[in-house]
């Protein structure tokens, strides 16, 4: 992955990475509130070797003590001192159990032993390491070998007493909060990144690009109330979607979809049901007839057809009537609106859809709307269920396959074009239906509300200076 593609991850997957490290700075700070408040309190003992006058013997002496230090820092921790502790304390634990709070340390090139001791009461810790000192400091004269004098050879003294700790050792509030966010933000983009290397949903123009080699012609930018109003080009035709459909139609003009060959139609259809691919047809329609046109939209999905009811007109007649012989292309034929724009609604659904569409009734009516019609826009059923549309591609200029974001994958979307492949039949391109908002779409719709709020004002100041005029 490029440093691009981890910037994409991270605006694809923000609000994940965000709760996730949430969670872990919430997890660390009750982790915090449930620990036990702890304290260390500190003594130090000094070990040494008496005797001896010249520098040799003090040097000997000085190596001894540093030798035995090792061995007197491990008799800390020993029932030897511990016991002794206890008793004079009144503690109601065992020796090992206690020497799992005392620890006995040297420092680097030191004869010192430090004596840490941690427990939940301040008073207490500074208590026992005191205590302890002490009872190392009887422990080592007691086991300190004697020189020629009868004299101890090594000495113990306490140089740090023990005092009350004013700052507990744990927990560390801040020190939790750091590692929670820490924690939180590496778990927070491993899971994006993980989640981004196994998502094979197709949602963006580089997952198009890991299906195909064909390119991405028009995104369709997503809407919520798509669905309860499909037809944006009669009800919205300044919106964003709009205008998509708009570049899709310039698009296509530039491709020379329908002026390649003599045949002046194209197929719209899809992977799977549910990606769009009617609205798109009907949408696109509308924009072509926009441009002067003569459009004719037949509703060749024989399996759920919907254009019907998008539109509003008669369905129970229409494609089907003329392909088995009982209707002439003129008698289904329905206007819509009031510019060059007409529909064949898909009639009764047959029981043999397939075999309709690829018989020569239908290759005769698209010859006959051919002469009749600047461009003929069909509808047809998804391409991974059913052959149709495969069928139909072959009998016109090509295909267009809507790809719905998020709503296939990678292989469904390769599996598709792979279907008009394997026919001859030409894909024109992928058309990105219910695309998330951005870079160059963000920017139109930034310019675009910029025009309708300045529309807005002036209609505002147009209708307040009548209103005055009219009050003078």
């Amino acid at each position: 992955m490029e440093l691009r593609d981890y910037v994409a991850v991270l605006r694809k997957y923000w609000i994940s990475i965000v709760c996730v490290i949430l969670l872990a700075i919430a997890t660390s700070a009750a982790i915090t509130l449930v620990t036990p408040a702890t304290y260390t309190a500190r003594t130090a003992v000094f070990i040494s070797v008496r005797g001896g006058d010249s520098a040799s013997e003090l040097l000997q002496g000085a190596n001894y003590a540093t030798n035995q230090v090792r061995s007197y820092a491990q008799v800390a921790t020993t029932p030897t001192v511990l016991q002794p502790v206890i008793t004079k304390l009144g503690l109601d634990v065992t020796p090992a159990k206690l020497a799992e709070s005392v620890t006995a340390t040297i420092p680097t090139n030191t004869a010192i032993i430090e004596i840490a001791v941690v427990d939940g009461n301040p008073e207490l810790s500074a208590q026992i390491a005191q205590v302890a000192g002490e009872q190392l400091v009887t422990t080592v004269d007691q086991l300190s070998p004697t020189d020629t004098n009868g004299k101890q050879a090594v000495a113990a003294t306490i140089v740090t007493p023990a005092t009350v700790p004013l700052e507990r050792t744990t927990p560390r509030t801040t020190l939790n909060l750091a590692v929670g966010l820490l924690v939180g933000i590496l778990l927070g983009f491993g899971q994006a990144v993980l989640r981004h290397r196994l998502d094979r949903s197709i949602r963006t123009e580089d997952d198009v690009a890991r299906a195909t080699d064909h390119s991405v012609i028009a995104r369709i930018p997503f809407d919520a109330d798509a669905s309860e109003h499909p037809l944006v080009m009669f009800g919205d035709p300044h919106s964003l979607r709009a205008e998509a459909y708009r570049k899709l139609r310039t698009n296509l003009q530039f491709l020379d979809v329908a002026r390649s060959t003599d045949r002046h139609s194209f197929v719209v259809t899809s992977s799977i049901a549910g990606e769009g691919k009617s609205m798109t047809s009907i949408n696109l329609a509308i924009a072509i007839a926009e441009s002067g046109e003569r459009v004719l939209l037949i509703d060749a999905d024989l399996r759920r057809p919907t254009v019907a009811k998008y539109l509003n007109v008669e369905g129970s007649v229409g494609l089907t009537t003329v392909l088995i012989g009982r209707a002439s292309i003129e008698d289904v034929v329905q206007p819509v609106g009031s510019g060059d724009f007409h529909v064949i609604a898909s009639g009764e659904i047959p029981p043999n859809p397939a075999e309709l569409l690829a018989s020569d009734a239908m290759k005769r009516l698209l010859d006959e709307v051919n002469l009749h019609y600047d461009t003929i826009v069909i509808d047809a059923a998804p391409l991974l269920p059913v052959t149709d549309a495969a069928v139909l591609s072959t009998m016109t200029s090509g295909a267009l396959i809507v790809a719905g974001s998020g709503a296939i994958t990678v292989p469904e979307l390769g599996d598709a074009v792979a279907t008009l492949d394997h026919v001859n039949g030409l894909t024109l391109g992928i058309v990105l239906n219910k695309a998330k908002v951005g870079g160059g779409d963000g920017y139109y719709y930034h310019y675009r509300r910029q025009i309708d709020e300045k529309g807005t004002s002036r209609r505002d100041r147009l209708h307040r200076t009548r209103h005055s005029a009219s009050s003078r």
